[in-house]
Parts: C-alpha cells; structure tokens; sequence
C-alpha cells in the first residue's frame, strides 16, 4: 500500500521528508523489522496520528522511501542528459554509471535498506519497474537526439540495455569490497561503452 494521502501544503511536505529522513536512519541502524511506526513518529517528533494520516503502515514507509531515491537519481541523470555539451556519447556514458555510483555510495541507506527487501515487500518490485521504464525514455530521447535517423524501437532497446545493465551491475558491486568496487566500476563503464560503440558506430550507422 503506498501513500494514504499525498501532501499539498508547504508544511505537510516538510513533516513528510522529516518522517521519511528519520525512518532511513532507523531502518539503517536498527533493520525494518525491528523499526516501529511509533518509534519513527517518536523520533521525528510528531504524532503517530500525523504520521498515519501519511502513510497507512510501515511498509508505505518504505516504498515512499523507494519513490524518493527514484526521483532523485532520476534528477541526477537527467541534468547531465540535457546537457548541451559537445561531448563524445561514450564521454557522456561514463558520466552516467559515475554518477549511478557516486548516487549509491552518497546514499548507503539505498543498499542498507532495500537489499534485504526486495523479495518480501513485492510492491518494491514494481516501484523499480516504473523509474526503469522513466530512465529507459529519458535515455531514448537522449539517443534519438544524438542520431535521428534509426528506429522508435532501436532507441528503446539500446536504452533498455543500459538502463538495466549498469544499474544491475553497480548495484551489485555495492556488496562487494570498495576496492573491487572500483574495479567492478570500470568494467561496468566498458560493457557500456563498448555496447554502444558497437551500436552507432558501425559501419553504416548514423
């Protein structure tokens, strides 16, 4: 179950971001399980009935939490995206999975928290499924930009790999130790780029 009810005044909002802050530092330190809907009130000074006016239980919590990381590196992606730098595409790609990674390591509740569960809240599931699917168009239109002359479905497809394979694979990386991390980053950014390379500037291609 998501949000009861979503904020529309200046201060609900700011009462939410303090429910939702709160609630990541708990569930980093003490586990979700072992977090209450009373102690985030508690926590955030503010009534358990404010909080319910929000979110209905816990778990809406958490896939506020999920939607809030999504919108955020949705952000982060996006103003390099428009960027009208005269870059290389491959320069522009390497951006992109440094700034995944820097994204998951300046936020370790994303890890700490949601690792664990994914296969219990199933609703997590689909709340990943729809950034993807924004991620997939932000970077269609990003390549449709760049060369203009191939397929709808050609961009949604190279799109499609990319968005899964770097966020899959740095995801991945983050439980791992930080010195393999590193290297697991540069590997990430040759699949990428190579892909690429292989897409656009083959012969015959735009």
């Amino acid at each position: 179950m998501s949000m009861r009810r979503q904020p529309r005044q200046a201060r609900s909002q700011e009462r939410v971001n303090q429910i939702l802050d709160v609630a990541e530092r708990l569930f980093v330190r003490d586990g979700y399980s072992s977090t209450t809907t009373n102690a985030i009130a508690q926590e955030a000074k503010v009534p358990i009935g404010s909080l319910y006016q929000f979110f209905p239980d816990k778990a809406a919590i958490i896939y506020a939490l999920a939607e809030r990381y999504n919108t955020q590196l949705r952000s982060v992606l996006l103003e390099l995206l428009s960027s009208n730098a005269e870059i290389p595409l491959e320069k522009y790609v390497e951006q992109i999975v440094d700034r995944v990674y820097r994204f998951f390591i300046d936020n370790p509740g994303l890890y700490a928290i949601f690792m664990n569960l994914q296969s219990s809240l199933t609703q997590l599931e689909e709340i990943e499924e729809t950034a993807d699917n924004l991620l997939i168009e932000d970077f269609s239109d990003f390549l449709q930009r760049l060369y203009p002359n191939l397929e709808a479905e050609a961009y949604y497809s190279i799109s499609f790999v990319l968005v899964k394979a770097i966020g899959n694979l740095l995801w991945i990386s983050l439980g791992q130790p930080s010195e393999r991390q590193v290297q697991l980053l540069q590997e990430t950014k040759k699949l990428a780029v190579g892909y690429l390379h292989n897409c656009f500037h083959k012969p015959n291609a735009s």
